[in-house]
């Protein structure tokens, strides 16, 4: 077996475990912080910290997809559908993405940060505020004439099959 020294040896097989255990440990770390703040200040001080943080880090993750991506200004749905393919935890749900015209549905299947707080006997994040900030804003930085709704999350759940949907509207602007 080949010595492995820096990331620049491994091969495509193992860049590839690399890359989803780096999104694993990004969202431990993102989870450990949340729980942190949840237990010293409660769930409401939790979010709040969560939302801002969400509001500068999900525009700077749409804006390196952009440039990855070479999407452009304003890509539209095309732009979003591939971009949301490459989040940084693109790999560890399972999602889909429904396309109809002018509206995208992302429609989470399965949630890591969700099923963790489960088997930790806590109560689902109520994630509702916090994602509307995430996806509204980086949907905004693909594409400024997106709009945003939330279809089902939590504490709102309105589809059992999904722990979370959401609906981007391209707007004619």
């Amino acid at each position: 077996m080949k010595f492995i020294e820096t990331i620049d040896d491994l091969s495509k097989e193992k860049l590839l475990i690399l890359l989803k255990n780096y999104a694993k440990n990004w969202l431990a770390h993102d989870g450990c912080w949340f729980l942190s703040v949840e237990r010293k200040f409660g769930m409401e001080v939790a979010i709040e910290m969560d939302t801002d943080s969400w509001r500068m880090f999900t525009v700077i993750e749409a804006k390196r997809l952009i440039d990855f991506l070479e999407l452009g200004k304003n890509s539209g749905i095309d732009g979003l559908k591939r971009a949301l393919r490459f989040r940084l935890y693109a790999s560890l749900n399972e999602d889909e993405i429904i396309v109809n015209g002018k509206t995208l549905e992302y429609r989470v299947k399965t949630c890591r940060v969700q099923s963790a707080r489960r088997k930790k006997s806590l109560a689902d994040f109520p994630c509702s505020s916090v994602g509307i900030v995430e996806y509204g804003l980086f949907a905004k930085t693909i594409d400024e004439r997106f709009e945003t709704e939330r279809i089902s999350c939590p504490p709102e759940i309105t589809n059992d099959d999904y722990y979370c949907i959401w609906r981007f509207k391209l707007l004619d602007k």
